[in-house]
């Protein structure tokens, strides 16, 4: 049985300037009691980007702060953001940011406990406009055309079989309009490389999470790796709906999301290799989002195009 390790999502307080770690012990009691009391319903409909940030290109900071002003252009501004891939300092920048504190709760805000003796890990963000720590903090008329949100539940790591030290990143969140059940959102990055064995038992451990009882779907989304012809049939064996084929079917080139435009050795084509797969919602609308560059300078005081990342991002909307 894979470990979890408790985790928490944080939210930026302005009374005291620091990241303070939002308690979910009691939320499913919040929203029985306010449901019995004021009969409240939840939207329904979400968005979510998931983007690998790249974090073996130069410059991360910077690459990860222009990313991050595309992703939150009023334009495509997500409900929920999932990164693969995020560094240290990258971490650092990213909770630093007034935008982020603004704007979201993020998970790894209390520690970088997920980041020592890694390179990477992951990190998600979720808007304070769609969720709540507890209905006790929401205002009449506070969320997305006045309807109450979501409420946030727990959040862990759940400890993966992994060659890279890879896990599944978990936040639940509590509907208010049935407060016996939750939902959970898992940010991943499976293992690399020719490890179709361990990706394999990788998303049947998390896709089981979405079984477990209380529990009536969600998502996983993120980095998923699949590289080699046997990862095709993954999703699809654990009950999922990749997102992208309910969508768009089998296309050729298929929606590749990794190596766009780029020049490879022979045998490094194009991949899709960043997907969302759903349990018993929905999926509306995905597109792909290519990263762009920004403009670096160089000895001579001319100036280069940095790509922002290896990775296109994917933006889903979706239905619970």
């Amino acid at each position: 049985m894979a470990t979890r390790v408790a985790r928490s999502l944080s939210y930026w307080n302005l009374s005291t300037l620091k990241w303070i770690p939002i308690p979910s012990k009691s939320a499913s009691s919040q929203v029985r009691q306010s449901q019995l009391l004021h009969g409240l319903s939840p939207t329904s409909r979400f968005s979510v980007i998931t983007w690998n940030i790249d974090a073996l290109g130069a410059l991360p900071v910077k690459r990860a702060k222009s990313l991050f002003e595309y992703i939150l252009e009023e334009s495509r501004k997500p409900d929920i953001i999932f990164l693969q891939e995020v560094k240290s300092d990258v971490r650092v920048s990213l909770l630093n940011n007034p935008n982020v504190r603004e704007a979201f709760f993020t998970t790894d805000a209390e520690d970088d406990a997920s980041f020592e003796d890694k390179g990477f890990a992951t990190m998600t963000l979720l808007s304070s406009k769609r969720f709540a720590p507890s209905l006790d903090s929401q205002k009449e008329g506070d969320g997305v055309e006045g309807e109450e949100k979501f409420v946030v539940g727990p959040v862990s790591r759940v400890e993966l079989p992994s060659v890279f030290g890879r896990d599944g990143l978990c936040v639940d969140i509590i509907p208010p309009s049935d407060p016996a059940t939750y939902y959970r959102l898992i940010n991943v990055h499976l293992d690399s490389l020719e490890n179709l064995h361990t990706r394999s038992r990788q998303l049947e451990i998390l896709a089981n999470s979405l079984r477990e009882p209380g529990c009536s779907g969600g998502l996983i989304a993120g980095d998923f790796n699949f590289i080699n012809p046997g990862d095709a049939e993954l999703i699809d064996k654990n009950g999922l709906a990749d997102a992208w084929l309910a969508l768009h079917g089998r296309t050729d080139p298929e929606g590749p999301t990794w190596g766009v435009g780029r020049i490879r050795v022979p045998g490094l084509n194009p991949r899709r290799l960043d997907k969302v797969a759903l349990m018993g919602w929905t999926p509306e609308e995905i597109e792909i989002l290519h990263p762009g560059s920004v403009d670096v300078p160089v000895p001579g005081g001319d100036s280069k195009s940095l790509e922002l990342s290896d990775h296109s991002g994917l933006k889903c909307t979706f239905t619970i």
